[in-house]
């Protein structure tokens, strides 16, 4: 407890964020300089890499996250893989940053999440939401000798929330504008969208899921070059193809696009059960691959449309693009054409897109140590504020 007594008292940290996503890629780690926290925080960013998980381990999530196959051994084993693995991302980007090990103040780690269950199941005769996220906190602890923040998603669950989606707090802290409301889409394997309202306050700030980001993009690039790429580089591939308004038809559909926030959504519902619906939706009207991927591309952005249509009382002035959809260049030029105001990416800012979810779990973490609520309950939709986070040290 001492130790946590200390950071508290200082004015500076040095804080490591770490980021797995919904799209199973690899393991992103920051390093930043924490300056205050609440609404006086200032954040500096020393360095940042990423660490791409090898074919194997990547197939291992995907198959862990689609819920139907592992048991108590493997998840047990995959627990501490991951905390291993984040533990070498940390004095990855330690070199990177030209920054000792030991100076390092404190871990904000996201984990991967395997199954996230917002709505309630009846599960041994009772009601039972849930979420999971692995990726033991301990080994970070133990490799580092300082504190690891790490579970974040499970407190705001318990209060009633949906448990995600969590950026927007540090997005509040970090980007909000005082004569204009801005728009923050990330565009990851689910597509995340929040809105900071000019001057507006954190109560004020709403977001949800959108619908899928890069994750359906990524499956069918996967698929239709047998394995050759794990995602469409810059959109090539859409950009070869034609949009088939039938099929972006049927996939507006989804009811998922209907569905009124507080909501999130993952790969539970826009895995391979449904990219499998979708291909035999399209050997009905014999699309070529090129065209498949350029209609799933084209509705990402048509779901940030309705997104912001149907679901924005306080209307963004500007959108700022981040996550790995922003590399996207097909997918840039349709959002572009979906909406009406202008789409920046975190670049035109002076920001790294590829940085900015695990710049977020430093600033939770960082917040979570001051005592500091770190849920949205407006976004979220928990009956209250609740300091996120488990403490290992």
């Amino acid at each position: 407890m001492r130790q946590l007594k200390a950071l508290e008292e200082k004015e500076t940290l040095r804080v490591i964020g770490l980021m797995s996503g919904t799209s199973a890629d690899g393991l992103d780690a920051v390093l930043t300089e924490i300056t205050g926290s609440g609404t006086g925080t200032r954040v500096r960013t020393l360095g940042f890499v990423s660490l791409p998980y090898p074919d194997e381990a990547r197939a291992a999530i995907l198959r862990l996250a689609s819920g139907e196959s592992g048991g108590s051994r493997e998840l047990t084993q995959f627990h501490f893989w991951l905390g291993q693995r984040s533990l070498e991302a940390c004095l990855a980007v330690c070199r990177a940053a030209g920054v000792p090990p030991e100076t390092v103040d404190l871990v904000g780690s996201h984990g991967q999440t395997l199954y996230h269950l917002p709505q309630a199941e009846s599960y041994l005769g009772a009601s039972v939401r849930g979420t999971l996220q692995l990726g033991e906190a301990s080994v970070i602890c133990e490799g580092l000798g300082c504190p690891v923040v790490s579970d974040f998603r499970v407190r705001d669950l318990a209060a009633g929330g949906q448990g995600a989606p969590l950026v927007p707090y540090a997005e509040y802290l970090l980007y909000r504008r005082e004569t204009e409301t801005v728009g923050l889409q990330n565009l990851g394997g689910i597509g995340n969208l929040t809105v900071l309202p000019a001057g507006g306050q954190p109560e004020e700030t709403f977001a949800f899921d959108t619908g899928p980001g890069n994750m359906v993009i990524d499956q069918l690039a996967e698929w239709f070059t047998g394995g050759a790429k794990r995602f469409d580089p810059d959109g090539e591939l859409a950009a070869r193809g034609h949009v088939s308004e039938p099929l972006l038809a049927w996939m507006m559909l989804d009811p998922y696009l209907q569905k009124a926030p507080p909501k999130t959504t993952g790969r539970e519902f826009y895995g391979t059960e449904y990219v499998n619906r979708l291909l035999e939706k399209a050997a009905e009207d014999h699309l070529s691959p090129e065209d498949v991927l350029a209609t799933a591309t084209r509705f990402t952005a048509a779901c940030v449309r309705v997104a912001v249509r149907d679901f924005c009382p306080v209307k963004p002035d500007l959108l700022v693009v981040g996550g790995g959809g922003c590399r996207n260049a097909t997918l840039m030029r349709d959002l572009r054409g979906e909406l009406s105001i202008p789409v920046l990416t975190n670049e035109d800012l002076g920001l790294d897109s590829d940085a900015k979810e695990a710049v977020a779990f430093a600033v939770l973490a960082n917040e979570c140590i001051h005592g500091n609520a770190n849920n949205l309950c407006a976004v979220t939709g928990a009956s209250h504020p609740v300091v996120m986070g488990k403490i290992s040290v």
